[in-house]
């Protein structure tokens, strides 16, 4: 399956919540969730009760369309979160939170995943003083990523920092905005995580 190219709204308001797939107007009254929040389609208005795999199964792709991954990289980040030591949803909220692309969005480098992605794939951003274009990259404790020196002067750089600068940056991350860096001081706890997304029904999902 491709990735889907198609208007980002419609995700959410499939979901019937905000998954602030476009940054910080999702926050705003233009938010489509909060103009139309019904799902899609000329049946989007009569929805029907879920079945409990039909939860499962939203949650999980709530959780794919919020951190833009594709179903067998999802599974792959399932299968090794559940190898892992410690609780198996957590491990897996925690990978997905590790990428590079959601670290730079984190960071304030994106004004959405999409756009952190888009930086990345571009060879903008370094991790140790060395470009990586994989959005998957999963960092490290101690690693630095910052935005490329030739590129802190472009002015698609002074755009995000103007949207993204009253986001607040997670603890388990410190944000240099001047100086477009940032690094990783700890691994992220869930509580750390402000996402809506129920990750122990995606692990009964895949248990089953």
């Amino acid at each position: 399956m491709a990735r889907y190219i198609g208007p980002v709204c419609r995700l959410c308001r499939r979901e019937g919540t905000k998954l602030f797939l476009k940054g910080e107007r999702c926050a705003t009254k233009g938010c489509a969730v909060a103009k139309r929040p019904t799902a899609p389609g000329q049946h989007g208005t009569s929805r029907r009760k879920l079945s409990e795999y039909g939860i499962q199964l939203r949650e999980k792709q709530k959780a794919k369309r919020i951190y833009g991954v594709l179903e067998g990289q999802f599974r792959k980040y399932f299968d090794i979160a559940d190898r892992t030591p410690g609780v198996t949803g957590e491990n897996l909220v925690r990978l997905l939170e590790m990428r590079l692309d959601n670290a730079v969005y984190r960071l304030g480098f994106g004004r959405s995943r999409t756009e952190a992605r888009q930086v990345v794939r571009h060879n903008l951003i370094t991790v140790n003083g060395k470009r990586v274009n994989i959005p998957s990259y999963q960092v490290k404790i101690g690693d630095v990523i910052q935005v490329a020196e030739k590129s802190k002067t472009l002015t698609r750089f002074k755009d995000i920092l103007d949207v993204s600068a009253g986001r607040s940056v997670p603890e388990w991350l410190s944000a240099d905005a001047d100086n477009l860096r940032g690094t990783i001081n700890a691994k992220p706890t869930r509580e750390q995580v402000a996402i809506d997304v129920r990750e122990t029904l995606i692990v009964e999902l895949y248990s089953k």
